[in-house]
């Protein structure tokens, strides 16, 4: 029996939204170490000294060769590709046909003809289906995360040092000065007889390298460096601790991919599986699927798009770009509504949704309300603790008139009606009040950490 298609579930559940509000595919997971010591420390880490954080398991690799790989990568991306030679790197985009954003992905350029697509896999499979129903001479290898993936371990090992103190661990662990390496440039070293490529790069928003070889030398490459980060504060980041890292960064992990409505998407629908997609969760509750969509401008990637070449989405793009409706920002949560919220789980009645930390998402897809004056000002998409800030925080797109630092808006959290999610227990909606900060809300990582 054939796998049910996203295009066949809809029409089950009489709409997208249902089917999505409904799923009971689990937000995204991260199968490593929960902790270490804790979450708080670790995250301490790698503002004060530097942290190692394990990005082997929790991401799928899209392997993409041949002649027409490059083509294919740019005929579906709003990125330039003039100038993206072997030895660099860069946050793939890539947008529906009427400029909505279906994800984003790191994309490598290994060699000549050879590319890495790394992230969750909204995009990547997406880049499947066009590579198998369109010209081009080009193939696919894939390597799922280590919770879909069928058997074996990773093709790669692949992990992220960052903070202050990381070129110095760098430094040791490679016996000798770094090369002068741009922010996401890659350049090849040497740790315990292995040859390790490393990415400039850095998920918290610090300076840091992410650093990846074969499977079977990453316990040697991992032990090397956690010697030479002894005389650094070197921390190992657990699972919790590192799903609240692009808090910092303010990358927003999983908007709601915009595949799920429209003729021209239909085909892609009738091919994509619906065990392929996530959970849609939060305060949002239009039937309208498109009222949860977001542009590359709405989530901060607008200095991305490049209308220098055709893509899938140029001409729909083009118009967008003219007059953005919504900016990215953090929201910076009230603290007395907050514990309000968690202490209504120890009173009498109907309690406010289970607020998790550090991260608070209960759907892959986290689409909260933010209200103006009671009515719709945006989105909020995906919320923790900053153990560093001692704030609870979301990052969100708002309409631009709402955007200015200091603004005062609310965010309505938890669902009415509840869901059949499993991660969804009984609750009442509650309003948090918050107030609008820049993304990223670190300085330093708004400021600096490109430049170094």
């Amino acid at each position: 029996m054939s796998a049910e298609t996203v295009e066949q579930g809809i029409q089950r559940a009489g709409g997208a939204v249902e089917l999505l509000r409904n799923s009971p595919i689990r937000p995204h997971t991260f199968p490593v170490t929960a902790e270490f010591t804790n979450w708080r420390s670790e995250q301490r880490a790698w503002r004060e000294s530097c942290a190692l954080l394990d990005q082997s398991h929790h991401m799928t690799d899209l392997y993409v060769s041949g002649p027409d790989a490059s083509r294919l990568l740019s005929d579906l991306g709003v990125n330039s590709f003039a100038k993206f030679t072997p030895g660099k790197a860069k946050q793939y985009v890539a947008v529906n046909h009427d400029g909505r954003l279906i994800g984003d992905a790191v994309l490598f350029h290994l060699e000549e003809q050879h590319f890495d697509l790394v992230g969750h896999p909204m995009v990547l499979d997406w880049v499947q289906f066009n590579l198998e129903t369109g010209n081009y001479d080009a193939s696919t290898e894939r390597d799922d995360n280590s919770f879909d993936r069928v058997a074996g371990p990773p093709k790669v090992y692949r992990y992220e040092l960052q903070g202050p103190t990381a070129s110095a661990v760098m430094e040791k662990v490679i016996d000798g000065p770094l090369p002068d390496v741009k922010f996401f440039n890659m350049a090849t070293f040497t740790i315990a007889g292995c040859t390790v490529r490393g990415l400039r790069h850095g998920m918290a928003g610090q300076p840091g390298y992410e650093l990846f070889g074969p499977w079977e030398e990453g316990d040697r490459v991992r032990e090397a460096i956690l010697a030479a980060g002894q005389d650094f504060g070197l921390v190992r980041v657990g699972a919790k601790a590192y799903s609240a890292a692009n808090l910092e960064s303010a990358w927003i992990p999983a908007p709601l991919p915009a595949i799920f409505s429209g003729e021209k998407m239909k085909a892609y629908r009738e091919w994509l599986p619906t065990t392929a997609m996530g959970s849609l969760a939060g305060s949002m509750d239009s039937p309208n699927i498109e009222d949860y969509y977001v542009t590359p401008y709405d989530v901060g990637y607008g200095r991305l798009v490049a209308f220098d070449h055709d893509f899938v989405g140029r001409e729909a793009l083009e118009q967008i770009a003219k007059s953005p409706r919504r900016e990215k920002v953090t929201l910076v949560w009230n603290s007395d509504d907050v514990t309000d919220a968690i202490g209504s789980l120890y009173r009498p009645g109907l309690p406010a949704k289970y607020i998790e930390v550090p991260k608070a998402r209960y759907g892959l897809h986290q689409s909260d309300k933010v209200l103006a004056g009671g009515k719709l000002a945006g989105i909020s998409m995906d919320a923790g603790y900053l153990a560093n800030e001692h704030v609870m925080v979301s990052l969100a797109t708002v309409d631009i008139e709402h955007s200015k630092p200091g603004t005062e808006v609310t965010v309505l959290w938890g669902e009415d009606p509840n869901s059949a999610k499993p991660l969804v227990e009984q609750h009442k909606q509650v309003e948090i009040r918050a107030t609008v900060a820049p993304a990223p809300y670190v300085q330093f990582a708004r400021e600096s950490y490109r430049a170094l």
